[in-house]
């Protein structure tokens, strides 16, 4: 059942007087197990809705609409489905102890993948669960390979079905749907020989395989060595190495790139970043792929926009793994506002200094690189540091941060402009 959270002002479902709290049973017969149930099963123009009310009241409503009508049933998020793996490099063992609840949630849930573009393992949906996917053309989908030798995928996830994984792409393939695919790479786990089998099946799979991106593994001073070590920059440039060698294939077989190595493993290596070519239609930045390459250009196309700032000092707020490349751009910044401008990089204590990306900056962390801020000061965080909440990944919150920094400005990241919005998270 499918908890009503809104009806829609002017709605179908605000005319036949549908309350909110009470649940979707059934649509035409069909039982409605969730969110994407309800709007699979909506897309009928002749609909037999079956609601219970929140007294256990049993009300059956008929509805004739026009095609693409919305009923205006907004429903409540559905419950999460949990993660069934232990896998050795997990995020959940890199949190320290007082990290917000919402970060202990091991989501793997097919939903968010179709929603969000999150990757999942596949591993806690049986033959049903799949067969599922295929009756709704839940496509493209994101799924987390790691390893497509089922000894080795049972290795990393710590689960005896993730070895049904070639088995279970076919399955989505020969049902119709597409897939892009992933492998956060582990040294001495699925690297070397391993990651060549796993580009070679992957790549057998044929077109229905959208996409295969390498990233690094990461972790933090809470799970690293334990047991998974981080990449050494000889070992993300062979890995680079690989990835090229399977690219040329797909250039000269299908006209893309098809396999792409992230950004971070570039940064390991010591590479320049790829041009923007490389990305093809870049659907892949959420991912960690192409986001520096559009970092720089987003700057110099938006960076003529950006207001005056004269007499100003505009500190920018980053991580280790941006720093360098905000620095280049930091006197282009200086000519077009009038002010001086800093590029602040933040040390990551609360995770560790492992962990260099500008969206986990704490914000203990942030004010202990700032220092002592001037009344003049205009201070841009990275937009991804702050939650829906206002809240930095250390639980401070934005209303705090700014009464800590006296009578500067500050400006997450997006507030600058549209236009420079994916350089400064």
């Amino acid at each position: 059942m499918v908890r009503i959270a809104e009806i829609e002002s002017g709605s179908i479902a605000e005319e036949l007087s549908l309350e909110i709290g009470s649940r979707v049973v059934r649509i035409n017969g069909e039982r409605v197990r969730d969110g994407i149930d309800l709007t699979f099963l909506l897309s009928d123009t002749d609909l037999e809705l079956e609601t219970l009310s929140s007294d256990g009241q049993t009300t059956i409503y008929e509805i004739d609409r026009e095609p693409g009508e919305p009923v205006g049933i907004v429903p409540a998020p559905d419950t999460i489905r949990e993660c069934a793996n232990k896998c050795v490099f997990c995020f959940i063992d890199g949190n320290p102890k007082d990290a917000r609840p919402t970060l202990w949630l091991r989501d793997d849930d097919f939903r968010l993948s179709f929603t969000y573009g999150s990757y999942v393992t596949l591993t806690n949906l049986g033959p049903k669960g799949l067969q599922r996917l295929i009756d709704q053309r839940i496509s493209p989908l994101y799924v987390s390979v790691h390893a497509t030798e089922p000894e080795v995928r049972e290795r990393l996830l710590v689960n005896q079905r993730a070895g049904l994984i070639m088995d279970q792409l076919r399955a989505l393939i020969d049902g119709g749907l597409e897939v892009h695919t992933q492998i956060v790479l582990c040294p001495e786990w699925n690297d070397g020989g391993h990651l060549d089998r796993t580009i070679e099946d992957l790549w057998g799979l044929g077109l229905a395989i959208r996409s295969l991106s390498v990233v690094p593994v990461g972790l933090t001073r809470y799970n690293i060595d334990r047991p998974v070590r981080l990449l050494r920059p000889a070992e993300a440039a062979a890995a680079i190495d690989r990835v090229d060698a399977a690219r040329e294939r797909a250039l000269t077989d299908r006209g893309l790139g098809w396999c792409y190595a992230a950004d971070e493993m570039y940064l390991i290596a010591g590479r320049e970043i790829p041009t923007a070519a490389y990305y093809d239609d870049g659907a892949l930045y959420e991912n960690g792929v192409g986001a520096v390459r559009r970092f720089v250009e987003g700057f110099d196309e938006g960076v003529a926009n950006l207001p005056r700032y004269d007499g100003a000092r505009i500190r920018l707020v980053t991580g280790g793994s941006m720093a360098p490349f905000i620095r280049d751009l930091a006197p282009g910044l200086a000519d077009s506002t009038g002010a001086e401008v800093e590029v602040v990089q933040a040390r990551n204590r609360y995770f560790g200094e492992t962990v260099t990306i500008a969206g986990l900056l704490g914000g203990e962390d942030i004010l202990s690189a700032l220092g002592v801020c001037r009344d003049e000061d205009v201070i841009v965080l990275p937009a991804e540091a702050l939650n829906a909440d206002d809240t930095f990944i250390d639980n401070v919150l934005f209303s705090d941060f700014e009464q800590r920094v006296g009578g500067a400005r500050v400006l997450r990241g997006y507030e600058i402009t549209e236009a420079l919005m994916p350089g400064v998270a």
